[in-house]
């Protein structure tokens, strides 16, 4: 028997390590640099384990060192192959076995670029913006009813600082049925007559809204009508709703024109149905009455509280003039206290920003709106924050000065401090003159 370990021979044994030395000095030991933790020695004479490495080059090192002296190589050969080496994925993070690719490959493209994508996606937003604003534009410009010509009115006063809005509020039942007729108490008379007048200033100094009764006792000048084109010849003395019945809007500007001298800028009208459709778009609006008051002749019934008024309401609550002392004078600071209440709720972020109710609200009112044909969307925008800050508290909001009474039951202006009022307006400067 041979000495060999079983199944070895002296053939099979290999030439590299182990099969001696041509030096007459036996070859030194050898010592492994990677020995596992827990490995436990093998005895005496074992047979050694099998190698794990591929086969190396006849000459090599198997350890990892360099080529034993005399190899093919003659010791400058190092593969970098390491047999304490620990076969897996990188830094022992598990994955493949024998050094195949990791579970999750490296990133191969260039990182997302954020600043980029944030610079798109604003640019996106922007154009969306733009976008709804431009089409919500042209769609409420062509709502607008232009339908006043001022270049008909005759012998104007000089333009002054500021801009000048005439608001009116008609009794015109235009569009309307004869069952809404009935539940607006709003009669059925033909033709259209002013319920309410205002005059609006809005400058550098602030803004002043002035109530113009009804009532008020006025001369009607000579005129050339805004149909026919004829000149007509004074009227004399007369209520000022008269104007509007004669000839429409050109007359009654006319007639504030020559009787107060102040230039007239702007033309606003709104009718009986426009006006209740708005509140009603809003859905309502909440006012506080003082005192409780009734009228059968506008329908109005109200008990004295905080209250929200429906569109049937309100046009009740601005119309009534019967139950009040004043009249005409406690009428016109009703619509102010209205307007007030409408303006700061129509401009809350909650109307505003949802559309579902913005443009309800917006096309209640454009369908219905009158206005004269130099009037773009930024003027009455101008108007409307205007008189919202008015009726704020912001502005100085009046009735024109009274004098007393006059024929018909009229009022009768207080001329020299209504000559007073026009100067601060026509100059821009802060109103100091009180009203009734």
């Amino acid at each position: 028997m041979n000495d060999w370990p079983e199944g070895w021979t002296e053939d099979n044994r290999g030439d590299g390590y182990g099969g001696g030395s041509a030096d007459a000095q036996p070859e030194g030991a050898r010592v492994m640099r990677h020995v596992q933790r827990g490995q436990v020695p093998r005895p005496a004479g074992a047979p050694p384990r099998r190698a794990s490495v591929p086969p190396q080059p006849q000459g090599y090192d198997a350890g990892g060192y360099a080529e034993a002296p005399g190899g093919p190589y003659n010791g400058a050969y190092d593969s970098g192959y390491n047999t304490g080496q620990v076969y897996g994925t990188p830094s022992g993070h598990g994955g493949g076995h024998g050094g195949g690719p990791s579970a999750r490959p490296p990133r191969t493209g260039p990182a997302p670029d954020w600043r980029r994508r944030l610079k798109i996606g604003t640019i996106a937003l922007v154009v969306v913006f733009l976008g709804v604003s431009i089409g919500t534009y042209f769609w409420a410009d062509s709502k607008l009813r232009r339908e006043v010509d001022l270049s008909k009115v005759i012998d104007r006063p000089e333009e002054g600082k500021g801009t000048n809005y005439l608001i009116v509020g008609s009794d015109s039942r235009e569009g309307m049925s004869a069952e809404e007729k009935k539940k607006l108490h709003t009669g059925s008379a033909k033709g259209k007559r002013t319920d309410s007048m205002m005059i609006l200033h809005t400058g550098d100094n602030g803004s002043t809204l002035i109530s113009l009764p009804r009532d008020s006792w006025v001369t009607i000048p000579s005129f050339r009508g805004s149909d026919s084109g004829k000149m007509y010849d004074s009227r004399g003395g007369s209520k000022l709703n008269a104007a509007y019945a004669m000839d429409g809007p050109e007359l009654l500007v006319r007639t504030v024109e020559y009787n107060t001298g102040l230039h007239i800028d702007h033309y606003v009208e709104i009718g009986f149905a426009g006006f209740a459709n708005i509140v009603d778009a809003l859905g309502g609006v909440e006012l506080d009455i003082p005192k409780a008051f009734k009228d059968k002749n506008s329908g109005a019934d109200f008990q004295a509280g905080k209250q929200t008024l429906n569109g049937e309401q309100s046009l009740a609550f601005v119309r009534t003039r019967y139950a009040f002392a004043g009249s005409d004078l406690d009428r016109t600071k009703n619509q102010q206290k209205f307007l007030a209440a409408l303006a700061d709720q129509a401009a809350t972020p909650g109307t505003v920003l949802n559309p579902f109710k913005f443009y309800p609200v917006m096309g209640a009112g454009l369908d219905t709106l009158i206005v004269d044909k130099d009037m773009g969307l930024f003027d009455l925008a101008d108007m409307f924050w205007a008189m919202k800050g008015v009726t704020g508290g912001d502005g100085k909001s009046m009735n024109m000065p009274i004098a007393g009474s006059a024929p018909q039951g009229s009022l009768k202006w207080d001329m020299p401090k209504v000559k007073e009022l026009v100067k601060e307006l026509q100059n821009d400067e802060k109103v100091t003159v009180s009203g009734n």
